[in-house]
């Protein structure tokens, strides 16, 4: 059995090497470029109107669906976790301080890709017939190209990746940061398992609901934090700042001059942690996005935007300047050690403590976000999916959550990479297939935009026109 499980971990290890190496990274950033130039850079001019739009949204629609503003909570919640603390950390202790430059440069490409992926899941939605709607890759995949095979093949590699092996991650990830303070894990794995029960078991309504509470009040406090360190180390900024975009074009010391980080290294911890961070191209968000009661599929993607800016120029760039500005990077720590040694040295003791909870509530809300992906997914598979099957997977869902918080099964993250890399894969290859879609309907609003309809409303049999 050993030698078994040794052989699978060469293999996943191997094939994400591949996945996860730099052939990901420019499939990723190409597909935000390739975007950013079809649609004519939304990302630029329409981005006060992307304030807007999101804050129209969060009055809300008195339809009984989705809002707006749920659907991004709702896609926030998943995009917001451990690599926005842990994550940004890890960039900077081995790209340097360039690696922010490159990471913000990477969210501004990313808001294009983001913007494509909403509109399609928008347009290829499927009505659940209780008010809401299910959609994502996998029903773009076969509405739109034709091609049901390719969308289960997504719909499996997302529920194995992130409603089941990556939540178990995320309570591995709270319990080791509980157990700091002496708490025991398995204590701590039926707490999340409780609460997550509480809110999954009330469906995408509830689930929702929560995130529309919970996610803008999480990312609100951690960035007060960082505004704190700011404030109180503001003479350092402009020294920090300068630090990080010549970083990003040229060699530069850190921590007097022991450690020096190339250009290179810089572009790829940095573009690797901002795709990572704000999944931008990765698949995952459409599925959340899609669910939105709104007027034109094209809304969403303006509102589906503010998910990478909040995500990655908010919340990464507030872990950024924690660690830059604490003068920690060359420290030798990285990870959320890292951070936690930099909050301690900028907030003194009370440090470790608020990065325990900004991670318990990033963590757990990434749960929420990953598990309903799962459930939308196997919805795709099997239509007509709940009752005991949905049952089920719930419970399995709760199970993994105990099961990753007292364990350490490095085989099956790296099985995790895998199906998350495969599942990129075939997102990417379908958003590039469809982008003369994307580009109509796009076109479509901005048309009606600019004759002066306020709310634009798409035409539904322009809509239907791009089902096969």
């Amino acid at each position: 059995m050993e030698e078994i499980q040794a052989r699978l971990m060469s293999f996943f290890i191997a094939c994400n090497g591949v996945l996860w190496g730099w052939l990901m990274i420019w499939l990723l950033l190409g597909a935000g470029v390739y975007y950013s130039i079809r649609l004519g850079f939304p990302q630029i001019r329409y981005f006060v109107y992307m304030f807007k739009v999101t804050l129209k949204g969060l009055r809300g629609e008195k339809t009984g669906g989705i809002t707006s503003f749920q659907a991004l909570c709702t896609g926030l919640a998943a995009q917001v976790g451990t690599g926005n603390l842990a994550g940004v950390a890890s960039a900077l202790a081995s790209g340097g301080p360039g690696a922010i430059f490159w990471m913000w440069m990477t969210a501004l490409v990313g808001m294009a890709t983001i913007m494509a992926e909403a509109t399609l899941g928008q347009v290829f939605r499927v009505s659940k017939g209780d008010g809401t709607y299910r959609g994502g890759p996998a029903y773009y995949i076969e509405r739109g190209l034709g091609q049901r095979w390719m969308g289960i093949l997504f719909a499996v590699c997302i529920t194995i990746s992130m409603a089941l092996i990556f939540n178990a991650v995320q309570t591995n990830s709270i319990a080791a940061a509980a157990g700091t303070f002496g708490a025991d894990k398995a204590s701590v794995a039926v707490a999340v398992m409780i609460l997550t029960g509480l809110v999954i078991f009330g469906g995408l309504r509830r689930i929702a609901r929560v995130a529309e509470i919970v996610v803008p009040i999480m990312a609100l406090m951690y960035i007060l934090v960082a505004l704190y360190v700011v404030i109180t180390h503001i003479t350092l900024l402009p020294s920090v700042l300068r630090l990080i975009v010549t970083s990003a074009f040229g060699v530069k010391p850190v921590a007097g001059g022991i450690l020096g980080y190339t250009v290179a290294m810089a572009f790829r911890y940095g573009v690797a942690r901002g795709l990572f961070s704000n999944e931008a191209g990765m698949g995952s968000t459409p599925n959340a996005n899609a669910t939105a009661e709104v007027n034109h599929p094209a809304r969403q993607g303006f509102v589906a935007m503010m998910g990478v800016f909040v995500d990655t120029i908010l919340i990464c760039t507030a872990t950024a300047a924690i660690v830059l500005l604490s003068g920690e990077v060359g420290s030798g720590k990285t990870g959320i050690e890292l951070t936690q040694l930099a909050l301690r040295a900028t907030v003194g003791e009370l440090g470790p403590i608020l990065i325990t909870v900004a991670l318990a509530f990033f963590s757990w809300t990434s749960i929420l976000g990953n598990y309903y992906y799962g459930e939308s997914n196997l919805g795709y598979i099997f239509p007509g999916f709940g009752g005991y099957g949905l049952f089920v997977f719930r419970v399995v869902v709760l199970g993994m959550l105990f099961f990753g918080a007292v364990s350490d099964v490095p085989l099956v993250w790296e099985m995790a990479d895998f199906f998350n890399g495969v599942m990129a894969l075939v997102n990417l290859v379908a958003i590039l297939l469809l982008s003369g879609v994307t580009r109509k309907v796009y076109a479509d609003y901005v048309k009606r935009h600019k004759a002066g309809e306020s709310d634009p409303k798409a035409d539904p049999e322009f809509i239907k026109g791009f089902s096969k």
